[in-house]
């Protein structure tokens, strides 16, 4: 091992032992040459990094621990939404309380997979502490080190919605795939991620490469649910390009795949999309017919569930059945206050504001309906970047500004609806 290099691993347990560099340094190197340690700027003695470790409590290792490599392995190999988070948090605290007690050639390794694995409990406060943590020895990183760092970095960027940040950590673990001698199957896992991050992107072409590229890797593993989540892909960027019947063709591929498994997900996506599809075809009998299949699928995340209660609002409202959206709004609000510890910044976000709009709609509620958009909702979505939905959200209240005789007022939205629609199709 590298010398210099455990400097950083040094800086590491420190800051988990919450302790400063005059307590760590006191007695044994002045607190300069401690910086100069922990920031790898210089080679200490093998004497010196021993009493610094002593004090921390922890040994250098320069062997290789199968035993320890082969756990780190396994619970590697967990870290994804579909498995069992009681068994990976199980399998964390057996390995965490050894990896304390030892600088070894995967301390680095594990504390990056530290990352992936917050993200996965949705702790992304714990996930943004590790990134913080490591940031300064990133530099230091072996390929493969660097490779998950950045991957990882990544899905904490996505799951916060900062989708070009998100992209670019993607792009540079793309780079080092090779280098970093990554496996086939982790490889077709990166580029899901960047279909994903594309299709956010509106980026359609992309989107479509890389869930085809991965889908590949899938289909020779036989991951039948990866390959449906790269079909619901697939369906969302061919809708976009108005290839409607290639975008039928793989949501149906998806919701048979995800019967086939029992994959309630899978179902729920599916039919969520479908609704979205013929919403958009308007065809709003279909549309309400598979948004209501999307949310009568059982054990699903309260914060996957309101996507499709608000969009069948939606739908509802625009036919006129104004009693059926009342009763689906009030569904909506129980299931985002459920929602709201666990979710504070989606509580506050987009859903919340919808289900206000709609509300105010149905209860005919003008002057809070106004207010909404105008001082809450489309300042949110203009500086979200969510140009879809301000055509939308634009036009509905220029629509009924123009209905109340507002017409100044009205050729405004009609107006930032006319402009977010060219940011649109810039995209």
């Amino acid at each position: 091992m590298n010398l210099v290099h455990i400097g950083s691993f040094i800086k590491l347990h420190r800051l988990k032992c919450k302790m400063t560099q005059e307590e760590l340094s006191e007695g044994i190197v002045s607190l300069s040459y401690l910086s100069k340690i922990e920031n790898q700027k210089t080679n200490a003695s093998p004497e010196i990094l021993q009493l610094l470790c002593d004090r921390l409590g922890i040994e250098i290792s320069e062997d290789t621990d199968r035993e320890i490599e082969e756990k780190c392995k396994e619970w590697y190999d967990m870290l994804f939404d579909e498995n069992d988070k009681k068994v990976m948090t199980e399998k964390y605290e057996e390995l965490q309380p050894l990896m304390e007690r030892k600088i070894n050639q995967h301390t680095i390794m594990f504390e990056i997979h530290t990352i992936r694995y917050y993200i996965v409990l949705r702790d992304l406060g714990k996930a943004l502490h590790i990134m913080n943590k490591l940031h300064d020895m990133a530099d230091s990183f072996n390929y493969e080190e660097s490779y998950y760092w950045h991957k990882f970095k990544g899905n904490y960027y996505t799951h916060k919605e900062v989708h070009q940040e998100a992209l670019r950590n993607y792009k540079l673990a793309e780079k080092v795939i090779r280098l970093a001698n990554i496996v086939d199957k982790e490889i077709a896992d990166l580029y899901y991620a960047l279909s994903i991050t594309h299709n956010y992107l509106r980026a359609d072409l992309e989107a479509v490469d890389y869930a085809n590229r991965a889908m590949t890797v899938f289909q020779q593993n036989y991951n039948f649910n990866r390959c449906a989540q790269c079909h619901i892909i697939l369906g969302i960027s061919y809708q976009r390009v108005k290839d409607l019947d290639a975008a039928i063709k793989n949501y149906n591929l998806a919701l048979h795949l995800g019967e086939l498994n029992k994959n309630e997900t899978i179902v729920y996506l599916a039919h969520y999309n479908f609704g979205y599809l013929y919403s958009m075809m308007g065809n709003s009998e279909e549309a309400i017919k598979h948004y209501l299949l999307a949310i009568e699928t059982k054990d699903l995340a309260y914060k996957t569930k309101i996507d499709a209660l608000t969009h069948l609002v939606q739908e509802l409202y625009m036919i006129g059945e104004y009693e059926k959206a009342k009763a689906y709004v009030k569904q909506a609000k129980e299931i985002l206050e459920l929602a709201k510890c666990k979710y504070d910044d989606f509580y506050n976000g987009y859903h919340n504001y919808m289900i206000q709009v709609y509300t105010c709609l149905l209860y005919d509620d003008f002057k809070k309906f106004k207010t909404i958009l105008t001082d809450d909702f489309i300042p949110y979505l203009t500086r979200r970047g969510d140009y879809s939905n301000l055509v939308f959200y634009a036009k509905l209240l220029a629509t009924h500004l123009e209905e109340k005789g507002k017409y100044k007022e009205s050729v405004e939205y009609y107006k930032l609806a006319n402009s977010s629609y060219d940011q649109l199709i810039k995209l």
